[in-house]
């Protein structure tokens, strides 16, 4: 049978009576689809790009979307196979896609939150760590099975899924996607290199810093990092140009209003303790009390997120509960299409069951929990949450894609509301604190990787694929990849430590905020209600409030190069040329800025791990092989610049 040419006509056109989408492989077609090459090619691209994104949230508090460059990778390697008489189909590729993607999901949920537990001193054990990941993991794809045939299939045309269609075409264009895969190697060679030369061989610092002259303590830095740069082009110049902007009102407005103010000041201001603010440098004021201004401006924008997304929310939890009612009681025939055929629904229920009663018995997951009835009012709180924001995260993606997934603001709320029941109980010390941090890890990485599953069974309704050889492949997924992603988090924390320059954690440090606050009733009020006035403001202006908490909640540094990026993109796509050639640059852009996040960040690994191994951590950065200081910064930035020229220059000429 000859396979199109391309997607159907109506793959982004709602199904009418008389015309419906038509899968690239038809129903009635079987071809070879969830094989072991395939599934172990997956595996692979999981452990390299969910080690590299943990290392990237742990330092900007912020994950990318891996399916389009796991899907590109994937039909390089198949390519590449194939010259070997090695045959594959495109619905081998798209199973190696979907394996490959849970990865980055179960990263984002471990390390939004799990960081905490080493900040409070009781750091989780690799096993324990693997447990809640897998946990949060399975359930996310488990809830999502009943809810798509409503979400992908019926909602076909009024849920874009944006992610999981731009995959489909990518698979799909297999021609462009196999040439374009050299761009993520060269991205992944750059990366690397350049973190060699920044935290390896130390030729180049990690950061250059300018004092601003006229404003006390006011500072601007920039961290050199191939990752951020390459994360700001993925954004794009809005969302870059919004963060930065909150990183110049926290470094060029907030910290020198404080210096200014405590210059009067004899005695030091709470939190802190010991020294006053005139004896403080910019970054102790940030941390000390910016900080939480930034929590307070986050927090308050992920709710505001959240509750925008309220409608929404009801409807899909309705819809999701009345789907389920219908499938249970359906009688479908035996006989069904290939690309109709879910898991069973009672996989759902048994699975489900299993994973709540692992977390209430067994002392795996919650080990600094040792009452079984703590374990069991948490485990309740876990399934109850969970199954709430799968149906809200499955929803919310299908609308505005995967990156725009308010995972924050879904992990405040199940923090809040689990903190609030364990306050009833009374279970305010490290253990409840530790448990309630528990259930809004599992919660949040059910969200995420529900977000992931809905896309790749996007991908896979306009390919034609079987849903459950594609669910059966998230959740191998998830299994295979939550060690590694997992071993990564405690290589970095045993290297670098939590709450670092290195490594700031931000998002676990919010957690962290959010329940010490609740359960210890201390936090500084003050500074968190100008975060939350700050968030309103941003609201009342039109101002995206949540990337724009973000870049007043980390440090300027980390927003620099990804506003560079940002630049860079926003050049590419006003550039006096064809449509086509400018997508296409955009396209090759995004690539190279995917290698680049997976460079850096599997290279930042591979230290971290070298450096556990001899027992030490790496040396002190900030002086290199030229000498001074501020010859080395000059150096560091002459760097960074020819990184960007030639970033630049590949993105221009790419045809």
């Amino acid at each position: 049978m000859n396979q199109p040419r391309g997607l159907d006509k109506r793959a982004y056109l709602p199904d009418t009576e008389t015309e419906k989408y038509q899968p690239y492989v038809a129903s009635n077609e079987q071809l070879p689809e969830f094989t072991i090459k395939a599934v172990l090619l997956g595996i692979l691209f999981g452990i390299v790009f969910g080690a590299a994104n943990a290392y990237l949230g742990l330092r900007a508090g912020l994950t990318i979307s891996t399916s389009i460059p796991v899907a590109v990778m994937a039909v390089a390697v198949f390519r590449i196979l194939s010259r070997f008489n090695i045959k594959n189909s495109i619905l081998e590729t798209n199973i190696a896609q979907t394996t490959g993607s849970a990865s980055s999901s179960v990263a984002s949920g471990v390390i939004f939150t799990l960081p905490a537990l080493f900040m409070w001193g009781a750091p989780p054990s690799l096993v324990q760590m693997t447990m809640l990941a897998m946990c949060g993991g399975l359930l996310g794809v488990l809830f999502m099975i009943p809810l798509r045939r409503f979400l992908i299939q019926r909602e076909h045309g009024t849920l874009p899924y944006p992610e999981g269609t731009a995959c489909a075409e990518v698979l799909v264009a297999s021609e462009v996607g196999g040439g374009r895969a050299k761009f993520i190697f060269f991205g992944i060679g750059v990366g690397a290199l350049f973190k060699a030369l920044t935290s390896w061989a130390k030729v180049i610092p990690t950061e250059i810093v300018a004092k601003i002259p006229f404003l006390k303590k006011g500072e601007v830095g920039m961290d050199l990092s191939p990752a951020l740069f390459g994360v700001g082009f993925i954004l794009g110049p809005k969302v870059a140009a919004i963060m930065v902007g909150g990183g110049l009102l926290s470094w060029l407005v907030i910290i020198p209003i404080i210096a200014t103010w405590g210059e009067a000041q004899t005695a030091p201001l709470f939190p802190e303790t010991i020294k006053t603010i005139s004896a403080m440098s910019a970054s102790e004021i940030w941390s000390r009390y910016v900080r939480y201004i930034g929590a307070g401006a986050v927090a308050t924008a992920g709710i505001i997120t959240l509750a925008r997304s309220i409608p929404v929310m009801i409807q899909s939890f309705k819809i999701g509960a009345k789907e389920i009612e219908e499938r249970a009681t359906s009688n479908e025939p035996v006989e069904i299409e290939r690309t109709e055929r879910d898991l069973p629904l009672k996989t759902v229920g048994i699975g489900a069951l299993v994973i709540a009663l692992i977390l209430a018995i067994t002392p795996f997951a919650f080990e600094q929990v040792g009452d079984v009835f703590t374990r069991s009012i948490a485990a309740f709180c876990v399934i109850l949450f969970a199954f709430f924001f799968v149906t809200v995260a499955s929803r919310i993606v299908g609308l505005v894609g995967v990156t725009s997934n308010p995972t924050s603001g879904m992990t405040i709320a199940a923090l809040l509301g689990t903190a609030g029941v364990f306050l009833l109980f009374g279970w305010t010390d490290t253990s409840g604190k530790a448990a309630a941090l528990i259930v809004g890890c599992v919660v949040a990485i059910a969200a995420s990787i529900a977000g992931d599953t809905s896309q790749d069974l996007k991908t896979g309704y306009l390919l034609g694929a079987t849903p459950r050889n594609q669910q059966t492949a998230e959740l191998i997924g998830v299994l295979t990849s939550a060690t590694f992603v997992c071993l990564a988090v405690l290589l970095l924390a045993e290297t670098f430590g939590f709450g670092t320059s290195e490594l700031p954690a931000p998002q676990a440090t919010l957690m962290k905020l959010v329940i010490d606050g609740v359960l210890d009733q201390n936090l500084p009020w003050g500074f968190v209600a100008i975060g939350v006035g700050i968030a309103i403001l941003c609201e009342l202006v039109k101002i995206p409030s949540l990337p724009f908490a973000v870049g007043v909640y980390l440090p300027v540094s980390t927003m620099t190069p990804i506003f560079v990026g940002g630049l860079i993109r926003l050049w590419v796509e006003r550039a006096k040329a064809a449509r086509e050639k400018t997508e296409s640059r955009r396209e090759t852009g995004v690539l190279l800025g995917s290698g680049f996040v997976g460079g850096e960040g599997l290279l930042g690994v591979g230290i971290a791990a070298a450096a556990f191994i001899e027992g030490k951590k790496p040396a002190g950065i900030g002086t290199g092989w030229l000498g001074g200081p501020l010859l080395v910064e000059l150096a560091g930035l002459l760097a960074f610049g020819l990184l960007v020229a030639w970033f630049a220059r590949k993105v221009w000429r790419a045809q």
